[in-house]
């Protein structure tokens, strides 16, 4: 068996002599419970992103063989300590074509001294290895079937789509108070204690606009949000009924024409736009705002958080969507079954307006981290087995590049 050359063999030899290191995976000469635990970790490791797992297992299963003195001892124990460094960098990978609103939102403790010392002052070396390679319960229960099945049917080799789902769910809280949406099955999960307590049906983004994979922390929520209709949308539907209804039908949506995209925009009168140039593109079209009410494509309630596509959650007035067994038709953003209810669990009690003004904020007790993610991998009841939800974006493909297409409002403008 030729020995493999592990990048983090000069850090952790290093480690061990700067920190005066005792042995972590030995007790009294011999290998610990802990030992065995690396092993079989490693060994189905290709499921977490490390395909050379198994050979490092088997590769420690000689060095432990053969260690029959101190100094076999001291190479086996490092070569493991390497091994559980590069294991644990491996699982702490940022989610491929993640929009991480904060870089501490990124799994942390990738150092190997961080690694390694979390390791040799843990109380139960084997809760911590554990503790360590669970992850976080969706993506240990995702691992394990699949795991389950490898080994039932001798398969060396995980299922592609389950590496694709494992990369996703990579940077999901394991614990704690959090909020996760998962555009596979459309569906919102609010969460404490690490546990679901609650869920309800979203809308989520069309295939050709798919709501991106985002990791950031809602701090606040928006009463009587208003409404700026996409640049698509006012070229399209918005010109058109405009041309056949006139002023009457922009009144009625309660739609306004704003003269440019700050916040303080002026707004100018609707029939000072030519509406026939802009349905056939011979004009710019202009900033078209909704006011708030009942009848506002955002509903009561918005629930924004910082990130980089425009992304946000809220009410909406179309409650028949959520009758639709597929729920991808909105443009991006996410549509809430009961955002009175969302918005209940976020402040703590009735989320009532505190007056009538356009957009206005208010600060939840705390902010809850929110996680948008897209899980098509679902375990059976008794965890022994998976079932794959529809791809409608295509990202558990081979090679398949996560990326949104959704393009803002104001982006779309410029």
């Amino acid at each position: 068996m030729q020995a493999i050359s592990l990048p983090s063999a000069g850090s952790v030899a290093a480690l061990y002599n700067q920190y005066k290191l005792k042995p972590i995976w030995f007790k009294n000469g011999a290998p610990t419970v802990a030992a065995t635990q690396l092993t079989q970790i490693l060994r189905r490791a290709p499921l977490d992103g490390l395909g050379s797992g198994p050979q490092l297992a088997d590769q420690i299963d000689a060095a432990v063989a053969g260690a029959t003195n101190p100094t076999a001892i001291s190479q086996a124990e490092q070569l493991m300590s390497s091994a559980w460094v590069l294991y644990v960098q491996t699982i702490r990978r940022p989610t491929s074509g993640m929009v991480y609103a904060y870089d501490v939102l990124k799994p942390q403790g990738t150092r190997p001294d961080q690694i390694l010392l979390g390791a040799s002052s843990a109380p139960s070396l084997e809760a911590h290895v554990s503790s360590v390679a669970a992850v976080n319960p969706i993506y240990s229960s995702i691992r394990d079937a699949e795991w389950k099945r490898m080994q039932a049917t001798g398969s060396s080799t995980p299922d592609p789509r389950v590496v694709a789902n494992l990369d996703r769910v990579r940077s999901i809280p394991s614990k704690g108070r959090f909020i996760l949406v998962d555009s596979a099955s459309q569906r919102l999960f609010m969460y404490e204690n690490g546990i679901p307590v609650d869920s309800m049906k979203v809308v989520v983004g069309m295939p050709t606009m798919p709501t991106p994979l985002i990791s950031s922390v809602m701090y606040y929520v928006t009463f009587n949000p208003q409404w700026n209709a996409p640049v698509h949308l006012v070229k399209g539907p918005i010109a058109t009924k405009t041309l056949a209804g006139g002023m009457k039908y922009f009144d009625h949506m309660g739609y306004e024409v704003m003269a440019d995209w700050t916040a303080n925009s002026a707004v100018l009168p609707a029939d000072s736009v030519d509406w026939k140039a802009v349905s056939t593109g011979k004009a710019p079209p202009p900033r078209i705002r909704q006011k708030p009410g009942k009848d506002n494509f955002m509903g009561l309630l918005k629930f924004t958080f910082p990130n980089s596509q425009d992304i946000y959650l809220h009410d909406t007035p179309a409650k028949e969507k959520f009758k639709l067994a597929s729920r991808d038709v909105s443009n991006g953003c996410v549509r809430l079954e009961d955002a009175q209810r969302f918005g209940r669990w976020l402040l703590g009690r009735e989320p009532v307006a505190p007056g009538t003004d356009p957009e206005i904020p208010v600060q939840m007790p705390q902010g809850v981290p929110i996680v948008i993610t897209y899980i098509t991998a679902q375990p059976s009841a008794d965890g022994s087995s998976l079932t794959f939800a529809k791809d409608i974006y295509g990202w558990d493909k081979p090679g398949a590049q996560i990326a949104s297409s959704y393009v803002s409002p104001v982006a779309a403008a410029r």
